[in-house]
């Protein structure tokens, strides 16, 4: 490897830890709620308060792609040592960003004021305090949308620390005011109150952090290139197709529930959260990887590209292996756990199917960074589509016939549209910036990590037909060291062994010297 290469592999190591430490504690907070809320709610209550936060949280996709098109261009022209030009892409995201927020709060005035007809199910006496709250949430989050400009900044520059810390305390001032408001019996609309002001809060830290360390990128209104801005709009138009498919794979199956089973609408929203935990692990160590690669593309062959490819897809494997596994084989002790028998005993069932389709569909998340990060997100509009399609199409269908389990079946079905889409179709036309075949692909990057999941399917008679896996203490060891071993030593050559061991060393001895 070359001495640039290390160093773009060292920022990208060191920004992907980064990401996942404010995973994990944020996943060490989120924990805390649901398991707090489902015991001191009722769960008619429980289920309307999930919805309020699932639908305020629709506002995060009126973004269309330009937080990701601001910390592409601030990389690449980082990289290129243009501070003009990248200026004035940040100046024409913020004015993008301005219609993109506006586009937030109209649309969470029309969702609060159409309650009643999205969920007829949900009893009576709660539609007016769940309007009040989707208005604060949602009008919060739109002013956070707009503020999300300045965290851009810093992942363009590559500069993560700043925005985990943010987000973190965003996290921890949310759990606080939600657990203290339910802890003293207050209404959702004061719970809706208290998590608006946690986001304009953290919305103002972001600007400051901007003004301190990061003023040098200069956002001006006035004088903007309208030529910069219909380009940076062409860029994100794609990507608000796929925003847009996003949502309707992974953004309105608890709407679905919610509309056509809502009874189930609790039990189903807790079977979502150990599944968002296996994505958003993935987001946070691939977050890095489109800066990185923008910036690594501009002096650097499509040949090395491939071999990005192969090695980030690899790594993402083994990574949602290893997280998603252990929710398949103990997924029920863990929702036990964590909110209880009743809840483990009705979500067991859409869990495993929902962590089966976020493996799937996640496998190529790295080509659909790599494929934003060179600006050619179009070629895989169409899959993105068809998987939207399929997932809406047959979620409602199966809904109508199965209840809840059936949005959890489309789930799994629009998982196999994306993978396929890619492979068969996408990957044929990419081949030219990423110079790998799909054949030496899915053997190096797929097929051998799959190893990992050999003790789980010999296992299998004993977890999947029950509820609680009928393990002994004895074939819970084995599974656990088997599955560990064959991550280490089938899914890392000898080498990444070596970097990753010599990696951990030199940070604990310099955390050592520190302390």
């Amino acid at each position: 490897m070359t001495e640039n290469s290390c160093g773009v592999a060292e920022t990208f190591t060191q920004n992907s830890i980064l990401s996942l430490l404010r995973l994990f504690v944020s996943t060490a907070i989120a924990i805390v709620l649901p398991s707090y809320l489902v015991y001191k709610l009722p769960a008619t209550t429980y289920a309307a308060w999930v919805l309020i936060i699932q639908v305020s949280a629709y506002v995060a996709y009126f973004d269309f792609g330009i937080q990701t098109g601001i910390s592409k261009y601030v990389a690449e022209y980082k990289a290129k040592n243009d501070n003009a030009g990248l200026n004035m892409r940040a100046s024409a995201g913020l004015a993008l960003m301005m219609i993109a927020s506006t586009c937030g709060l109209m649309f969470t005035l029309i969702i609060a004021w159409q309650v009643p007809k999205l969920f007829k199910e949900m009893p009576s006496s709660l539609y007016h305090e769940v309007q009040i709250s989707i208005i604060f949430v949602g009008v919060s989050l739109s002013f956070g949308l707009l503020c999300s400009i300045f965290s851009s900044i810093f992942l363009g520059l590559q500069r993560y620390a700043i925005p985990v810390i943010i987000s973190l305390i965003n996290r921890f001032i949310f759990t606080t005011v939600v657990v203290a408001a339910v802890f003293f019996h207050q209404s959702l609309a004061v719970m809706g109150a208290l998590v608006a002001f946690t986001n304009i809060a953290t919305g103002l830290l972001q600007i400051e952090a901007w003004r301190r360390w990061a003023k040098n990128v200069r956002l001006r209104l006035c004088g903007l290139d309208l030529n910069i801005a219909r380009n940076m709009l062409g860029y994100c138009s794609s990507l608000a197709i796929w925003t847009a498919g996003m949502l309707c794979v992974s953004g309105i199956d608890v709407i679905i529930v919610g509309r056509y089973d809502f009874a189930q609408t609790g039990y189903y929203s807790v079977a979502t959260l150990p599944t968002t935990f296996i994505i958003s692990i993935m987001s946070a160590a691939l977050a890095p990887l489109m800066p990185a690669v923008s910036a690594f593309s501009v002096h650097h062959s499509p040949a090395q590209l491939g071999v990005i490819l192969s090695r980030s897809t690899r790594y993402a494997l083994i990574l949602l292996l290893v997280s998603g596994l252990p929710l398949l084989v103990g997924g029920y002790w863990v929702l036990h756990i964590w909110v209880g028998p009743i809840y483990a005993f009705n979500a067991i069932a859409y869990m495993r199917i929902l962590v089966i389709a976020n493996i799937l569909r996640n496998i190529c998340a790295p080509y659909s960074n790599m494929l934003v990060a060179t600006e050619s997100q179009n070629i895989a509009i169409a899959g993105v589509i068809a998987e939207a399609t399929v997932n809406v199409i047959c979620s409602i269908y199966l809904a109508e016939r199965l209840g809840a389990i059936g949005v959890a079946y489309g789930t799994l079905l629009g998982s196999f549209v994306s993978v396929g889409t890619h492979f068969t179709i996408n990957m044929h036309y990419t081949y030219r910036l990423f110079a790998i075949s799909r054949a030496r692909l899915l053997i190096d990057s797929l097929i051998r990590p799959c190893a990992i999941i050999v003790p789980s399917i010999i296992y299998l008679p004993y977890w999947w037909s029950y509820s609680a896996p009928v393990f002994s203490v004895t074939s819970w060891i084995v599974w656990g060291i088997s599955t560990i071993l064959l991550a280490w030593y089938v899914g890392f050559n000898a080498m990444e062994r070596c970097l990753l061991v010599r990696y951990a060393n030199r940070h604990i001895s310099a955390f050592a010297f520190h302390q």
